[in-house]
């Protein structure tokens, strides 16, 4: 027989009923920023996770024509999934360029300004008498791309996120773990771990709940298994016992994307989505946006602008080449205008030496002019 709507109790127990049915009804909005040198599978990655082409493959062949621009840039791709008539809204920030040039000196900057503008954006959407629909790209989870080299994070990477672990939800992947061994990949691991700890960078952690012994547990399985080694891949392979894979085939074998043997793609797909996705949008909005608010204020009264910063490398490199076409068009006056000197002098010379014969002449003929005179008055006078 069917509970009846007025039952036991005064009814707060189905609080929790009560607001699944709201997120049910509203639905979530979720953003996901990706960051990692080109070709390390960042697209393939985003593509596997929510089992869809939110964005096609890059063209990296041509990458390197582009490395004279030496800018970080920010793309936004943004989707609407639906799983048992659950909606999802979803923003994914791509930042192509970070990474991949000899001077990377403040390639950082765009990211961490596109971070910190989402936080401003929003909180001045706040300070508005209307604020219905407000437009919130506040990013609640950031993917770090590291290179499997074997060996230890490199500078960049230590300085990036440094920069990220303070501002927003960071997560270090370790990027195509299918060209590591599993020894090669334990050890880089552990190297990696090192370093985060001895930089004193933060990283995400899942909450630890003290009355769930279950998710207790696998919130540290997760911790422990950062940062995650990935295999990317939306293609289907076939497996030597006749089982059908999102993978990728070699020689050797099938690396597959959900094996837990192979890689830890589904411990991350559970961090991200399955286990913790409103923990990250919560974390994002009562830690990185209150901090980000609180360092406002307390700088600036209410309802003043933020001061605007010109570090941005772009910026930079168009001040540059301005003081350098600048430069050149100075030099370029200054020779024409010494070209122009020159000329003139060499007129001065000309006329100069022309009135000087001119004055020769005259002086010549006026020479001329006496001896006539003088020869005249003698002829008069001997008449």
């Amino acid at each position: 027989m069917a509970a009846a709507p007025f039952s036991d109790g005064i009814g707060i127990a189905n609080l929790p009923n009560q607001r699944h049915k709201i997120v049910a009804k509203r639905g979530a909005h979720f953003t996901i920023m990706v960051v990692g040198e080109s070709g390390l599978g960042k697209t393939t990655l985003i593509n596997t996770l929510f089992s869809t082409e939110l964005s096609p493959p890059k063209n990296y062949a041509k990458r390197h024509q582009k490395q004279l621009d030496k800018l970080t840039e920010v793309e936004i791709i943004k989707a609407e999934l639906e799983e048992k008539q659950f909606k999802t809204k979803l923003t994914v920030i791509d930042t192509p360029g970070f990474g991949d040039y000899v001077n990377n000196r403040d390639s950082w900057a765009p990211i961490v300004d596109f971070i910190d503008d989402q936080h401003e954006a929003y909180m001045r959407q706040e300070q508005q008498p209307e604020r219905k629909e407000k437009i919130d790209l506040r990013v609640h989870a950031c993917l770090y791309f590291i290179r499997p080299t074997g060996h230890t994070l490199k500078p960049l990477d230590i300085e990036i996120m440094k920069r990220l672990g303070t501002r927003v939800n960071l997560i270090p992947v370790i990027a195509k773990a299918d060209t590591l061994t599993q020894n090669d990949l334990y050890t880089f691991k552990q190297r990696i771990r090192q370093v985060i700890q001895a930089q004193g960078i933060r990283i995400y952690q899942p909450p630890i709940e003290a009355d769930d012994e279950v998710s207790a547990e696998h919130a540290r399985v997760l911790s422990e298994a950062m940062p995650f080694s990935i295999i990317g891949s939306t293609e289907d392979v076939n497996t030597p016992d006749g089982r059908t894979v999102k993978g990728r085939e070699y020689l050797w074998g099938v690396a597959e994307v959900e094996n837990e043997n192979h890689c830890d793609f589904r411990k991350l797909r559970s961090l991200l989505i399955r286990t913790y996705m409103l923990d990250l949008i919560s974390t994002t909005e009562e830690l990185h946006y209150e901090n980000y608010r609180q360092a406002q204020m307390e700088t600036r009264k209410f309802g003043e602008q933020k001061p605007r910063k010109f570090e941005n490398p772009k910026f930079k490199e168009e001040e540059e080449a301005l003081r350098k076409r600048f430069t050149e068009q100075v030099k370029a006056e200054e020779a024409r205008f010494r070209q122009w000197e020159q000329h003139l002098i060499a007129e001065r010379d000309r006329l100069n030496k022309d009135l000087e014969m001119a004055h020769s002449a005259i002086k010549a003929l006026e020479a001329e002019l006496d001896n006539l005179q003088v020869g005249y008055g003698r002829g008069t006078g001997r008449r």
